[in-house]
């Protein structure tokens, strides 16, 4: 905005001396602007090609790093150092691209500033005292003419800094235009303290240009109910279960929590009353305690200690190097899988929700810790609400309630006996269990 500015007060004071020499500049520079115009154009396209060469450079490299464990114990070394080469190739490519704009931008403005100047000096000189023009005031003019110089070469250097500007700018706005999926509502119900009810009327879902991943779904689930759902991958309880926590909305129908529409509850009330204890067992890289803090910000240290004993978890705890103030490492990877899974589970008991999700937190439980598990979810669970996707059937057999998912619908529900007897989907499931587990032993 300054450059431009300051060229044309320059012509303004020039055209003042001499209109002639104001005429001789506009005409020589004029040309510049289309031209600048016309490389501005294919030098932000040029930008946008880099940004998104490195998006896919810095993915390529995150999955190297993120899956060094599986490329050196699978051997394909080869082929994603292959991938890796390619996206730097292509980057080094755009970015050349790129820079040659610019390499021609730079130059082009000192070549139209160096031949205006020329030009004023020539047309002074030769037609000067003819235009009334004594050698002060050709000196003045060409003064005004090199004041212009420094702002035009500049508008080069600016232009290309705006267009990288503008190129990430661009991948920002693509961000904050994707469409917010669940809008919460301001100011929002609150929950009913205590054990959840739930009740789902019709609930239907697909994901974004995807097929329907439910189908007219309808339960009711009494509060403090120990829930199982069951069913093969991709039968779409995963599903179910992220909508009952509110990380999405469905499609169609309406899910009630405690008697109070789910999208109608404030962000902080869902918060919590309503957790969910994912099936990886996600830690933070911190210390024992504070990760089982974030279930309740503000809670103390012997907070943090109560909920593992009121688990039973005391004695494992005891048994840590530092207790408390024991470091797990990124993503945890200081303790075990089950270990992990009982850190999340301290964090869902600090948090005393109504309404407790399990994403199959006991899918991948090894020996040592698995009955610390089992005694800490049969306390976890006492006066709440839970609701655990089953992936081992031993879970829906002391379950109050089974829920058995087929391609999107809910297909049958009541007790583990009543399914079994019934000889429908679940007692499929269940029989397809029982022998693979006796094969096993």
């Amino acid at each position: 905005m300054v450059n431009p500015i300051v060229i044309v007060g320059v012509l303004a004071v020039l055209a003042v001396y001499s209109w002639q020499l104001a005429l001789v500049c506009v005409v020589i520079l004029g040309p510049l602007v289309p031209i600048l115009r016309v490389l501005q154009r294919r030098q932000l396209r040029a930008y946008d090609e880099v940004r998104t060469r490195v998006g896919e450079t810095l993915t390529a490299v995150s999955e190297s790093v993120m899956g060094a464990g599986v490329i050196r114990a699978y051997g394909v070394g080869v082929p994603v150092r292959r991938r890796l080469r390619s996206a730097s190739q292509e980057q080094y490519r755009a970015e050349v691209t790129a820079a040659a704009y610019f390499a021609t931008m730079f130059p082009l403005a000192d070549v139209f500033g160096g031949l205006a100047l020329g030009a004023v000096v020539a047309a002074g000189a030769w037609w000067g005292p003819s235009w009334g023009l004594d050698v002060g005031a050709l000196i003045a003019c060409i003064f005004l003419v090199q004041l212009m110089l420094s702002p035009i070469a500049e508008l080069g250097e600016v232009l290309n800094d705006t267009q990288t500007a503008i190129a990430g700018w661009r991948k920002v706005l693509d961000v904050l235009d994707l469409p917010v999926e669940v809008v919460e509502a301001v100011p929002g119900l609150d929950l009913p303290r205590g054990a959840l009810s739930v009740r789902a009327d019709h609930v239907g879902f697909a994901y974004r240009d995807g097929p329907p991943v439910l189908r007219d779904v309808s339960v009711a689930i009494p509060p403090g109910c120990a829930v199982a759902i069951v069913g093969e991958t991709g039968s779409g309880k995963t599903t179910f279960a992220k909508l009952l926590c509110r990380l999405a909305d469905p499609t169609a129908g309406s899910i009630r929590v405690g008697g109070v529409e789910l999208r109608e509850v404030a962000a902080a009330e869902r918060h919590r009353a309503i957790r969910m204890v994912p099936q990886d067992g996600f830690l933070f890289d911190a210390t024992v305690g504070e990760n089982v803090r974030m279930g309740r910000p503000g809670a103390s240290l012997d907070d943090v200690a109560e909920a593992f004993a009121r688990l039973g978890l005391d004695g494992w705890l005891d048994g840590l190097a530092d207790g408390l103030d024991t470091e797990v490492g990124e993503r945890g990877e200081n303790l075990s899988v089950g270990e992990r899974q009982l850190v999340s589970l301290a964090r869902a008991q600090l948090a005393d929700p109504g309404l407790l999700v399990l994403d199959e937190a006991t899918s991948a439980v090894d020996p040592e810790t698995e009955r610390a598990l089992s005694t800490a979810l049969v306390r976890l669970a006492e006066g709440r609400t839970t609701i655990s996707i089953a992936h081992r059937l031993s879970t829906a057999e002391s379950a109050e309630l089974v829920l058995v998912f087929d391609d999107g619908r809910l297909v049958e529900e009541g007790r583990h006996d009543e399914l079994v007897a019934a000889g429908g989907r679940y007692a499929e499931l269940y029989a397809g269990w029982v022998g693979n587990t006796r094969r096993s032993t």
